[in-house]
């Protein structure tokens, strides 16, 4: 039931997500214009410069289509939910100011796809911020709907696409367009009221003063004569129906023409520019080629502008326009049409064309007059038409790469389920075993088997010289068939490595710090380590994540120093007994490797060592079966294989580690995805060690 919601949560988040992404990349003036809406509320907007709010818009839209896709593909759950939750905690702050200040009317989460008062915007809110605390608190149960290799092909084929779009869009028009004024409308319907549709409703107040005492009446009460009039108040009580078009007017030094131009039965041009002091003047020449087309033809052309006279007479000295101008408010311009300057073509008040002014009808394709050519019709892209497209160009490769993906990765578990159905007949075993004592299985050939003490905090530096010289001088006369390590505290380290033969017996650090130097009391570091003679470190153990809290992040950068100073890593992992009761043993696994390891090159990943170690099974003298284990170890070799190939992960060596001893290990060490272990108490004594390693024998 946890999963299913977590599920249902995560893909309410990546649909509202990659919705709101969407339209506000399909309209980044628009988005850009709500921005500038906040900043003057806030009484920024002398502050920061257009360009600065339009490249807010295009990465904000950019920025919420591409965590919606990581959701719906549960890409880097971890840091996407993690993301999700700090991105709707700070919208729900914002929106709840909005829905108590009101300093503006609508938040534009939606653009003008979808509109919402500020109390609904902030209501969803509290829906969407409980389903990011949802997937927050249980990222690994989002079920994966493609392989981690290839997540950053979706990762970057969403960005790419969504960058694409907004770029599109800015260069032309929406191609979506929400607004009143779309191809299609007809402005004169739209600013319609219908017959008996509710009105607004007012209620008028008055404070009226008699004898010193002042109360307040309205219009059902009003009181005699006398009583003094001393203020009034009119407030609206009811909202009436308020047409989609309510603020359109065409005004010029003769009066109102709006109804005028709105019922011409033929052609109209429309040049919409809010400013003309900041209209792209690029292609002025085909503006002034319409307006004379449109002398020829007869067509009406206005220039709409909420601009001074002073700003018209530079425009004109600088483009030479002859055409009139016509006062419009700025809001209603911009609303029009997302270009500045941009051109509308009306037939009888209907919205029949529009270019911005990078698209600007060219000289050839005015050569027709109106009623003859394609011009004077109405597009045929339709919206269903445009949806196609963008099924075709960014749903269907998606699905297909999803669909291949699924496939491939079940051919994988087909084959490694096969092998090790054959691996594990008694013939095959036999024949393994006869053919080579030192390699299991042939699977086996190409990675190292490893035997490694861990001594933690164990002895003091003269007992631990004592115990590495008889290890040394024991293995020196009966050479194991495995490698062998130990790793000591720090300050056995530079006196154990000039003795040691590290042909026989290589030396290792238990853990390193995660800085290079500086003023870091008490730490030593991988380059430390690597001057005593050291060749192994130890990182990720479940002691140091669980006593010293150290994080996925924190061992991301141990690993990453250790390996910049050619240490080798032996990387632990492992479940509590919590976790193995709830079955989630392997998704914690895979979380902690993809937390430290994964983001390393397949180069640099071939050094790293893994050590599976349960930790409901270490020092408690519980031990993990032989299956289990090889369960554990074989699902860990999958994940390898999805991250780096199936030829990464058959060389990757993989120690289990918990109470391992002489009496365990041959079973242990028998499984085809177990190569060694790592020893805590029984590399104390010479005897036990070397009664483990021999079990290669």
């Amino acid at each position: 039931m946890r999963k299913i919601l977590v599920n249902i949560a995560r893909l309410l988040l990546a649909l509202t997500f990659i919705l709101s992404g969407f339209v506000k990349a399909v309209d980044p003036l628009g988005t850009q214009y709500k921005i500038n809406d906040y900043l003057t509320a806030l009484h920024l907007r002398e502050l920061v410069p257009d360009f600065a709010t339009l490249s807010a818009s295009v990465l904000l839209s950019a920025a919420e289509f591409v965590i919606g896709i990581c959701l719906l593909f549960a890409i880097r759950r971890r840091l996407v939910t993690r993301l999700t939750l700090g991105v709707m905690i700070l919208m729900t702050l914002i929106t709840l100011w909005l829905a108590i200040a009101n300093p503006v009317s609508d938040c534009g989460c939606f653009g003008d796809a979808l509109v919402l008062t500020n109390w609904q915007t902030f209501w969803k809110n509290i829906v969407l911020l409980i389903l990011a605390v949802i997937v927050t608190r249980w990222p690994l149960d989002m079920a994966r709907m493609i392989s981690r290799s290839n997540q950053w092909i979706v990762l970057n084929y969403a960005a790419l696409f969504i960058l694409f779009i907004a770029g599109y869009c800015l260069y032309d028009l929406p191609i979506f367009d929400f607004r009143p004024y779309h191809v299609g409308a007809n402005i004169q319907q739209g600013m319609e009221v219908p017959e008996g549709a509710p009105q607004p409703q007012f209620e008028t107040t008055f404070i009226m003063e008699k004898d010193g005492e002042r109360k307040t009446f309205t219009i059902d009460n009003y009181p005699d004569s006398t009583w003094t009039f001393v203020d009034s108040e009119t407030r609206q009580i009811a909202e009436g129906y308020v047409p989609p078009i309510h603020d359109f007017s065409i005004a010029t030094e003769e009066g109102d023409i709006t109804d005028e131009v709105l019922s011409q039965e033929g052609y109209t041009f429309l040049l919409i520019s809010p400013h003309l002091e900041s209209a792209d003047d690029s292609y002025f020449d085909r503006i002034n080629q319409v307006y004379e087309y449109c002398q020829e033809n007869g067509y009406p052309f206005y220039c709409l502008t909420a601009s001074t006279d002073r700003a018209r007479s530079r425009w004109q000295d600088m483009t030479g326009a002859e055409y009139p101008f016509c006062t419009t408010d700025e809001t209603t311009l911009k609303t029009m049409i997302r270009s500045n300057p941009g051109l509308m073509l009306l037939h009888g008040g209907t919205v029949i064309r529009k270019w911005s002014h990078n698209r600007l009808p060219k000289e050839q394709q005015l050569t027709q007059r109106l009623e003859d050519c394609d011009l004077g019709k109405m597009p045929t892209d339709s919206v269903p038409g445009k949806i196609t497209k963008l099924l075709m160009w960014f749903v269907l490769p998606l699905m297909l790469l999803t669909i291949a993906d699924r496939l491939w990765a079940w051919t994988q578990w087909l084959r490694r389920k096969k092998r090790r159905s054959t691996q594990n007949t008694p013939n095959n075993q036999s024949n393994q075993i006869l053919s080579n004592p030192l390699n299991k299985e042939s699977k086996k050939i190409m990675r190292k088997k490893i035997v490694a003490g861990n001594w933690k905090m164990n002895m003091n530096l003269q007992d631990g010289i004592a115990l590495a010289k008889e290890l040394n001088e024991t293995l020196k006369a009966d050479k194991p068939n495995c490698g062998v390590v130990i790793c000591t505290p720090f300050i056995h380290l530079a006196s154990i490595a000039q003795f040691l033969d590290q042909d026989i017996i290589g030396l290792g650090a238990e853990n390193c710090a995660d800085k290079e130097k500086g003023a870091f009391t008490g730490e030593v570091s991988a380059e430390m380590v690597k001057s005593t003679g050291a060749q192994y470190v130890i990182l990720g153990h479940s002691e140091r994540r669980e006593y010293y809290k150290e994080t996925p992040e924190i061992l991301k950068e141990k690993v990453i120093l250790a390996q910049k100073n050619d240490l080798k890593v032996i990387f632990c992992i492992g479940e509590s007994k919590e976790e193995r009761e709830a079955g989630k043993q392997n998704e914690v696994v895979k979380a902690e490797l993809e937390g430290s390891v994964f983001n390393l090159s397949e180069e640099d990943f071939r050094k790293i060592v893994i050590a599976y170690e349960p930790i409901w099974a270490i020092g408690t003298g519980l031990t993990a079966t032989a299956e289990q284990a090889e369960e554990i170890h074989a699902y860990i070799r999958s994940i390898i294989a999805e991250k780096y190939g199936q030829a990464v992960a058959d060389d990757t060596t993989i120690l289990y580690g918990g109470s391992c001893k002489a009496s365990n290990a041959p079973e242990l060490f028998a499984k085809p995805d177990i190569d060694g272990g790592l020893i805590g108490g029984a590399s104390l004594k010479a005897a036990d060690f070397k009664g483990i390693i021999d079990a290669w024998k």
